[in-house]
């Protein structure tokens, strides 16, 4: 008989196994479910799940006194690092050209430091008995390509120091990131069977460990106990075991298509139709609804024919549009001041309207809604009319767990993947359940926006239950309550963006946020060598509660339930070693099993190998530092909850850096003073522009956005938060090149355009001389436009792109996101900014009179002039 045809899995590789049919009978056969975690079991001290959450009373009082009341090894609630200061530079912190090409259109991500390899050397020597175990040693090809190209997991080092006391540094210290959902070039290596795991620990068979070849045996790097693979893994040599991909690779997926949950649906197409229902304001003004319109039209059609979509208004009351009447917009209407009945829902969802249909059949009524949208026509403030959001999200969630017929009449189906509600508000709740009162004066205000927000967290923990993920886009001019609505979206997995207005950044986030790839039923595992000890994760996840009937003896796993797995989110992991570390290595091995868009079940699992060095210079110079300054960062803003707050964490980070001077750095001869270590010297430049930028500095001024910053960078994937941390510099060259330089103002050359990357803001700036001649001008701005669109490509939100000219009031918005560096002295200027070099005497002093003197002082005059050393 046949073999009937199989779904898409969404993958262009397929890998069949030598034996499909011999997988091992482990413990762990139905293996989608997490391993659970006996209480008292876990080697780890509760790490510190953080998700931008309020902290603790005990957080929140706790002063940073000195960097010695950071992480405290043993210590059941780790508290945060306690961010330092300055140090000596010799030579560039970047290499100055970089050539960037406009053409051809492919996204450019902002790459971590390149040359970076996994350790190749052999691990420690085992035995068993007189037979050897033999090592599986990876592909040549492997090893050639860079960690961090090929892998979602990256260190703040390559190596471990193995003494206890400088290895657990608070202030330097060390961790990971890593992103489940992550994108990988070339693709992982795909396997469709259950994996072999480690009966004692339930750690993943990979290509680290040893083989016994007679009887197919294998060594677990977390526990060193030995398993079977029932004779799978029997080879006559150890070259037979390439064979086998999770012996060859440090990424594999785990495909299983056997899905075994009712109501799933099979699909040929390459994506499920999960819903999509729009919750749109209806209390905006003329132009501003104009806007909308505009953008909603153009998002009605990009979605592709089988998406199914439902378009929800609301305001003092819900209007839930029906889309089967063909001729003209029709809505059923609920009141919004108290949460629908299950009488009201009930007859909405069992009546005859159809609530959630297909573009296909109803993409002309679907344009006819947008367009007979009004505005608000009463003569009130905007912050002071009735909107009940609550609602309008709570009837949104009804419809979509349906059941909710299509226009092919009759059909019923349920959502078979992550549904969205998108909610596009121009104001704040106001009005029924959730709300908070028009006006701050009111006399119970703190207590009813308390009440607000834990009602709006429990509606996205039941958002989250039902596979239903809200994204709200906030635009316009009137204060939305930023902390009323966003645990709403936190709960739920999805995200909050403010934007200037509807228009075009809007309905370029609005139609990302429908398209985006997300899994569900996410669950994240890591397991560590003894010797390294889990104190902090920071990310979209909480911790996971497992069921106590576990099915492995020893499963010390730190396990993380996450709210939903892209490519645009990371987990920031902290890490301490427990005591001086006897071995030559350490493994890592996260194992993120999640439910995919094409309804297939994932287990990703990453093994990591590192080295351990007594080396303090070995170590240092092994060190990361992009990764290392993004996980400062995010220790460093979970304490930034207030303008207050964020104006102490500035003065951490210069207590940072001078603790990291006073334990790595070396003695001035006949002297106490310490310079700092030249091996770090890029990291302290990153955690100034830290200090000065957005997520700390007064470059940001409303709270609002500030709060919104912060809560996407604690969330956000690796490059976005370098990005978001140091802007990524871009100087146009003749002939649709860019070079890249340091972030520092003497880029601004007024012969030039230069395009800086922040992250949520894509700027270019065009000099004055350039400006005055229309053609080059013109040719310039539309490569730097090229660019600026090809590297934003895929991100999400998607930033604004703003340019202007030298001089303009926009400019200020550019120049306070550079570092100051033209008043540092000349030799000081050319070793970190070379380029300057190729100026005759003339350009140079035209450029350095360009500038306007103010006080914020330059990193050089700061750091490097005023305090290269520490005592």
């Amino acid at each position: 008989m046949a073999n009937p045809p199989q779904p898409s899995l969404g993958y262009s590789i397929t890998a069949i196994p030598s034996k499909p049919d011999s997988s091992t009978p482990q413990p762990e056969k139905n293996s989608v479910p997490p391993p659970t975690m006996l209480p008292g079991a876990s080697r780890f001290p509760p790490p510190k799940l953080q998700q931008d959450q309020i902290p603790s009373p005990s957080l929140q009082n706790s002063k940073l006194l000195s960097p010695a009341n950071g992480v405290k090894t043993g210590s059941l609630v780790p508290h945060l690092s306690t961010p330092p200061g300055p140090p000596v530079f010799t030579s560039p912190v970047r290499p100055a050209a970089v050539p960037f090409r406009t053409s051809p259109a492919t996204p450019q991500p902002v790459a971590f430091t390149s040359g970076s390899t996994l350790p190749t050397s052999s691990p420690p020597h085992f035995s068993n008995g007189s037979i050897e175990l033999q090592h599986q040693v990876p592909f040549a090809t492997n090893d050639s390509i860079p960690f961090e190209e090929s892998s979602c997991a990256l260190f703040s080092a390559r190596k471990v120091l193995k003494q206890k006391k400088l290895a657990n540094v608070p202030s330097l210290g060390f961790g990971a990131l890593f992103s489940p959902g992550r994108e990988i070039f070339p693709g992982p290596q795909i396997i469709q069977r259950d994996p072999h795991r480690c009966h004692n620990c339930g750690a993943y068979a990979n290509f680290h460990c040893k083989i016994l070849l007679s009887s197919g045996q294998w060594q677990c790097v977390i526990c060193h106990k030995l398993n079977g693979s029932e004779g799978e893994y029997v080879a006559p040599s150890k070259e037979d075991l390439h064979n086998f991909l999770e012996l060859s690779s440090p990424i594999i997926d785990y495909v299983q298509i056997g899905n075994k949950r009712s109501g799933f649906i099979p699909v040929s197409d390459s994506r499920m139709s999960a819903p999509t229902v729009l919750v749109i304001d209806d209390c905006l003004d003329e132009t501003h609804l104009q806007h909308l319109q505009s953008s909603l039209h153009a998002f009605v059609d990009s979605l592709p024919p089988i998406a199914r979509i439902g378009i929800i208004l609301y305001g003092r009351t819900v209007s839930v549009y029906d889309f089967s009447e063909e001729s003209m917009a029709s809505a059923d209407v609920l009141p919004g001041d108290k949460s629908p009945t299950q009488e009201s829902l009930k007859a909405l969802i069992y009546g005859t309207g159809v609530y959630l249909s297909t573009m296909h059949a109803s993409k002309e009524v679907a344009h006819k809604i947008i367009s007979s949208l009004r505005s608000f026509g009463l003569n009130i403030a905007e912050a002071s009319r009735d909107r009940c959001l609550g609602t309008a999200v709570e009837v949104a969630m009804a419809i979509i767990q349906g059941p909710s017929a299509e226009m092919s009449r009759g059909i019923v189906k349920r959502a078979g993947g992550n549904s969205r509600i998108i909610v596009c508000a121009g104001g704040p709740n106001t009005y029924g359940p959730g709300s908070v009162p028009h006006s701050f004066s009111h006399p119970n205000y703190p207590h009813m926006e308390k009440t607000a927000l834990k009602w709006m967290e429990n509606l996205g923990c039941e958002a989250h239950r039902h596979n239903t993920v809200v994204d709200i886009l906030c635009a316009g001019t009137c204060p939305v309550r930023v902390p009323v609505l966003q645990p709403l979206s936190k709960a739920s997995g999805g995200v909050l963006v403010l934007h200037d207005d509807f228009g075009e950044a809007f309905g370029v986030n609005l139609q990302r946020a429908a398209s985006r790839a997300s899994g569900f039923h996410g669950l994240l595992e890591i397991r560590c060598s003894d010797d390294i000890l889990i104190t902090q994760v920071v990310g979209p996840g909480e911790e996971a509660h497992v069921d106590t009937h576990e099915t492995f003896k020893n499963n010390n796993a730190l396990c993380i339930q996450m709210l939903s797995v892209e490519e645009t989110q990371s987990f920031a992991l902290s890490m301490e070693t427990k005591g001086d570390i006897k071995c030559d290595y350490v493994f890592f091995q996260f194992a993120v099993q999640y439910t995919n868009v094409y309804q297939a079940d994932i287990i990703r699992v990453v093994t990591v190998r590192l080295p351990t060095v007594d080396s303090v210079s070995a170590y240092l110079e092994s060190v990361q530092y992009e990764v290392a300054a993004i996980l400062m960062a995010k220790r460093t803003l979970l304490r930034a909850k207030s303008h207050s707050d964020a104006m102490d964490m500035r003065g951490t980070i210069d207590e940072r850096i001078k603790d990291i001077a006073l334990k790595f750095g070396s003695l001035v001869p006949k002297s106490k003073l310490h310079r700092f270590p030249k091996e770090l010297s890029a990291l302290s430049e990153l955690l100034f522009h830290l200090r000065r930028g957005p997520l700390l500095g007064s470059i940001v001024g409303h709270e609002d956005e500030r709060s919104v910053l912060r809560n996407l960078f604690l969330n956000a994937s690796s490059d976005l938060s370098l990005c978001m941390v140091a802007p990524r510099c871009l100087m146009h060259r003749e002939g649709g090149t860019f070079e890249e330089l340091p972030a520092y103002d003497l880029a601004m050359q007024s012969d030039t355009a230069v395009v800086l990357d922040h992250g949520t803001d894509v700027f270019i700036w065009l000099g004055a001389e350039l400006a005055a001649d229309e053609g080059r001008s013109a040719a310039a701005l539309a490569a730097c436009r090229t660019l600026a669109e090809e590297i934003t490509e895929l991100r999400f939100p998607a930033p604004r792109i703003l340019a202007f000219k030298e001089g303009s009031s926009q400019a200020r918005y550019f120049v306070s996101r550079l570092i100051p560096a033209h008043k540092d002295p000349p030799y000081e200027q050319e070793a970190r900014f070379p380029q300057l070099k190729s100026l005759t005497i003339e350009q140079r002093m035209k450029l350095k009179t360009s500038f306007i003197h103010f006080d914020d002082p330059s990193f050089c005059f700061k750091y490097v002039i005023g305090q290269r050393c520490w005592s």
